[in-house]
Parts: C-alpha cells; sequence; structure tokens
C-alpha cells in the first residue's frame, strides 16, 4: 500500500530542546540495577547557551492521590554550543530494587527528561514506558531474566481487510491481545517492516516479545538502495529502542540472498545504535554466511531442520506452502492445525532452536503474482478478519488452563466432508488432560493427550479413534467434555444436522471516541442451534446505520466462511449509533456503539 496511512504528529518545541531517549538498564539480575540515559539536547539558537538537563525515573505503581513515586531524579547543568547537537549519558544508580519486566508480569516504570533554562522548563519531552529485562539468545535457546522459555509465535502482517494498513491505534492494539491472549503466543515478528508504535506499546503493556525488522522482501538493490536500506535501519532503532517488549533486531532483507559487505553494514549500524539487544536476519538457506548474533530461518521443510548455526530460531514455517481457508474441506482445515502443531513439538525438542514462529497469524492481502484467485494470501491462522480457522484452536490450546479453559473439537461433524467420509480419526484441542466424548447417547469413552505424535507440546492435541460411523446409519450430535484434575471443566457440543438457526452480531467495543478515525469490528455469523459457524453457509447479510459513523466494508455482504465482519468508523459527534444486520431468513440483530 502506498501512502501515509497512520497518523501523523507535528512535536511543537523551543528552539533549545530535547531530540531524543535512550535508557540502557544494567546489573538487572542484581538488588541495585543501574539505568545509562543517553539524551540529545539541539540548541537552534545562534548562540550558546546554558541550562539544566533533567531526568527522572518514576514507579509504576500509583499512588491514591494519582501521583507516582519519583524512584530517582539527577540534574546536570549542560553547555550547548550554537545551532549544535550534544549527547549527555546521565546515570541512575541510586533506584534501588525493581520488578523486573517478563511475558507473566510486564512492569513497566516512566522514564523522561525536561530541560530547563534558568530553572525555568523549556522543554519536557514526557515520560514513556521502560521496563528492566535480560534478554539474552543462547546456543540453547532464549533466556529471559536469567530463565529459559520456549519461543512459540506467529508472524504478522499488519493489514485489515478494506482499509489495508490504515488502521486506528484501537484495532492496532487489539492484534496483540488477540496474539497474545487468544493464540497463547509469547512471541511476535513484525514482518517484514517496522509497525505501528500503537502495536508495540501494547507489546510493551501485556508481555508479548517482538522480533522487529527492517522493511523488504528478497530483493537487494544498487549502492542507494542499500543507503536508503540503512536509513531504515537507523530510523527503527531510533524509534523503538525503549520497547522492552522488544528483543530482537532483523537487520537483514528479509529471504534475500548474501551479500557480506552490506549485512556487515547493517549489523554494524544495529549495533552502534543498540549495544543492548542482539541482531537476526531472516534467510531461508542453512549455508548462509552468518554475520548477526541469532540466526534466523525459514524453514519450509514441513518439519525442523537441524541447526547450522546457533543461537538459531525458526522465523517462518507452513505459510505458502500449505494455504488454507476458512472454507475449505474439513480434511484440508484439520493438516493445517496439525502442520503448526507437529512443527511447534519438533521446534521444542531440536537442540539449538530457541523456537518457532510460524506463517503467519492473520490472512492478507497481496498481488496477484504470489495470493490466490482473489488477491489474498491464505496463510493464517485466522482469517483477514480475525476469525479463527482450526489452526488457531492449536495455539490457544497451548494457553495454561489456569489462565483460560479451551476445548474445540476441529470437525463440523457432518458424514460426508472428508474423503471416504466419517469423522475418523476426530481430533480435538485442548489444555484439558482428559476428555470425553460422545456421539448421540453413544460414549465412546475418555481419551488423554495424543503424546506419541506430539510429545514435546504443553497440551499435545487429542486424536479419537474408532468412531465406527458408517454411511446411511444415523448419528447423534457431538458431545465433548473436557476434565482437569478429575473435574469437569468444559463442554461443547457441535450439531449434526448443519442448520443454520440464527443470525449472531457482536461487537468487539461498546464505545468509540468521536475523533472521525476510532473503528471497531462488527462481526456476524450464521449459527446452528449451540453456536458453532457453518462454513458453508451462502446468505447475504444487509446492514443498516443509524447515527454519525461509517461503515467500512461489503454492504450487502454475500456470507462465506460462516462468518466474517464489517468495521465501524466513528464520526466527530457523540451519541448513540446503532447499526442493524438482516438477512431473508432470520430476526434482524442491532448492536448499539456509543460514540464519546
Amino acid at each position: 500500500f502506498g501512502g501515509i496511512y497512520r497518523e501523523v504528529n507535528l512535536r511543537y518545541v523551543p528552539p533549545a530542546h530535547i531530540e531524543k531517549i535512550f535508557g540502557r538498564a544494567y546489573d538487572v539480575m542484581t538488588e541495585n540495577p543501574r539505568l545509562e540515559v543517553d539524551v540529545w539536547v539541539r540548541n537552534q539558537y545562534d548562540e550558546a547557551i546554558s541550562g539544566w538537563l533533567l531526568i527522572g525515573l518514576w514507579n509504576h505503581q500509583v499512588n491514591e492521590d494519582g501521583s507516582l513515586d519519583c524512584l530517582e531524579q539527577k540534574s546536570l547543568q549542560i553547555e550547548l554550543e550554537p545551532d549544535g547537537l550534544k549527547k549527555i549519558t546521565v546515570i541512575l544508580d541510586n533506584i534501588g530494587a525493581v520488578e523486573r519486566w517478563s511475558i507473566n508480569h510486564p512492569i513497566c516504570y516512566g522514564l523522561g527528561g525536561e530541560f530547563m533554562i534558568s530553572w525555568e522548563e523549556v522543554d519536557d519531552i514526557g515520560a514513556f514506558l521502560f521496563g528492566f529485562r535480560q534478554a539474552i539468545f543462547k546456543d540453547d535457546g532464549f533466556y529471559l531474566n536469567g530463565e529459559r522459555v520456549q519461543l512459540r509465535g506467529l508472524n504478522r502482517h499488519q493489514m485489515f481487510p478494506y482499509f489495508g494498513s490504515a488502521a486506528p491505534e484501537r484495532l492496532q492494539k487489539r492484534d496483540a491481545d488477540i496474539i497474545k491472549y487468544e493464540l497463547g503466543c509469547n512471541l511476535v515478528r513484525t514482518s517484514h517492516y517496522p509497525q505501528s508504535r500503537h502495536f508495540l506499546d501494547r507489546c510493551d503493556e501485556i508481555g508479548l516479545l517482538v522480533l522487529e525488522e527492517i522493511p523488504g522482501w528478497q530483493h537487494i538493490g544498487d549502492e542507494e538502495w542499500q543507503q536508503i536500506s540503512l536509513r531504515d535501519v537507523r530510523a527503527m532503532i531510533e524509534r523503538d529502542r525503549n520497547h522492552p517488549s522488544i528483543v530482537l533486531w532483523g537487520v537483514r532483507i528479509n529471504e534475500s540472498e548474501d551479500d557480506h559487505d552490506f549485512y556487515t553494514a547493517t549489523n554494524q549500524l544495529a549495533h552502534e545504535l543498540d549495544s543492548t539487544r542482539q541482531t537476526t536476519g531472516i534467510r531461508y538457506f542453512q549455508d548462509s554466511e552468518f554475520l548477526e548474533d541469532v540466526f534466523g530461518f525459514n524453514d519450509f521443510s514441513n518439519g525442523v531442520e537441524e541447526p547450522s548455526q546457533t543461537p538459531h530460531i525458526i522465523t517462518e514455517f507452513n505459510g505458502h506452502m500449505f494455504p488454507t481457508k476458512s472454507f475449505d474441506g474439513e480434511e484440508r482445515r484439520v493438516e493445517h492445525a496439525l502442520r503448526h502443531a507437529r512443527i511447534q513439538s519438533q521446534a521444542t525438542t531440536t537442540g539449538g532452536v530457541a523456537g518457532a514462529i510460524g506463517w503467519c497469524a492473520f490472512d492478507y492481502n497481496t498481488h496477484k503474482e504470489f495470493g490466490s484467485g482473489d488477491r489474498i494470501c491464505y496463510h493464517g491462522v485466522m482469517d483477514i478478519f480475525r476469525i479463527p480457522k482450526y489452526a488457531a484452536y492449536f495455539y490457544a490450546s497451548q494457553i495454561a488452563p489456569q489462565q483460560k479453559i479451551v476445548l474445540q473439537a476441529a470437525t463440523i461433524w457432518s458424514m460426508g466432508d472428508r474423503s471416504v467420509g466419517g469423522n475418523d480419526p476426530l481430533t480435538i484441542f485442548s489444555n484439558c488432560d482428559e476428555i470425553e466424548v460422545f456421539a448421540g447417547k453413544e460414549n465412546y469413552g475418555r481419551f488423554t493427550p495424543d503424546v506419541s505424535n506430539y510429545p514435546s507440546l504443553p497440551h499435545p492435541p487429542f486424536t479419537i479413534t474408532g468412531l465406527g460411523m458408517r454411511w446411511g446409519e444415523a448419528f447423534g450430535d457431538l458431545y465433548v467434555i473436557g476434565y482437569l484434575n478429575g473435574e469437569m471443566v468444559a463442554e461443547q457440543r457441535v450439531a449434526c444436522d448443519g442448520q443454520p438457526v440464527a443470525l449472531l452480531f457482536e461487537a468487539d467495543d461498546t464505545e468509540l471516541h468521536a475523533d472521525g478515525m476510532d473503528m471497531t469490528r462488527l462481526v456476524f455469523k450464521l449459527v446452528e442451534q449451540y453456536g458453532n459457524p457453518l462454513p458453508y453457509s451462502t446468505e447475504v447479510i444487509m446492514f443498516e446505520i443509524d447515527g454519525d459513523a461509517t461503515l467500512i466494508g461489503t454492504n450487502p455482504f454475500a456470507l462465506i466462511g460462516g462468518g466474517a465482519a464489517v468495521y465501524l468508523r466513528a464520526g466527530h459527534t457523540t451519541g448513540k449509533v446503532i447499526v442493524t444486520a438482516k438477512t431473508a431468513r432470520f430476526d434482524p440483530v442491532s448492536i448499539t456503539i456509543d460514540i464519546v
């Protein structure tokens, strides 16, 4: 996509001002960490000036009166030459014990600065989130704060239906929530470009690790082109190096050939700009020259190759090798999910592999030389509307059951949806330790996870065999019960008749800001009697809107895949907006959104 696709901000500054700040934490694993803060102060006066620079670190805990305690603050008197830029390093070494930022405990502090002349504030850059953590890739894996963490992630393109990359803050942040809380990942790769600052801010807030990389795909240009790419390295790191969620800089054009001088330069520049993080480069062949700190490898072998270089991380797998639509046949959709399960399991036991990042989280728009006939890449574990495929339920099932119980049968439970027919074997994704399966009144017994085929997953899929369904014989609804420590904790039913009984219409948010660009997703589905979507339904859905807001999407919408979405964009008037979805067969459903 071209154009300016996200909001533009102008920062109004006096002639003498703070241009940028970079905080570097050291001795994080001790009781006395220290913070070295690089500050660049620019003087645009035509004469030398003297002033005071104040740098402070504020606690994350809010007091009863809404204030924050300052853990340490230092002031330095500095002299600035006419029309010049000066870098000053301020050391905060009396902070005391801090809480470390981690995946499950993403504690962020406030770091900020002011510049004063004659003790009158001239420029206040404000405070930004800062986290204390130690993140290191070693030959045997990734370590966060001294503990080895098996990385399980997905790639993200920040593309949405209808409006491409031009998504506002709310949608950018929701993608981070989806990847962390709905898909159970601990890492995301920003393929293949630095992404919205709102997305990265949310990764900081919720504890989602990030591999961020420079723009590009396969192609290396001439010397002038390479200078632009080096500019991109600088822009990416200078913008984002204070984010605690970022643990790797990608400084190689994705899937490009080796170029010793070019990639020596990108790697060297990254280390000069940020000595606290390691670098990686993503390639598709193992005999590539290894110039970075971590060997990034796109492994499309439908397995896990033994690493030729360590530290090693699998940065893509599956993807174009097995594109899968939400309205494909059941066999393909199940196999798509099991490929992700097999490779994530193998990555856990392959020595030297820190983890695996599947391609990819969401389906995305593409050009005619790459995607399907509708110019969409159906590589995601969710579709372009962020509606889950079966593969999404595999990832969700790896969430600890203490956080969220997952129980999902990977079937629409029909007799003739697979080759030869029937539903044997039946795959069920769950983080329960035992399940019980019924078809109609027949009890097929209790089952434990399929450890033999997926030995290294926290929660292997369940493989149910012996269902004994035959052509022409009646069979009843599927009923699955999930048990944890012997107690029933979840259940799911799937109707055997596949008949739609209702239209569901739901909004992600009930409130939007009247700023002319805030948006929320409106999801619509045709469901059977137990609420399961019907992927082969083709009803036409029509939408009506009452209020100052714009509906973005296809209207009317010929449903395919069981469910889809449109988006609601707020106008500039406060009040209520009512959106109604209608079909020829079912009662209309309305949603009310408050614009504030």
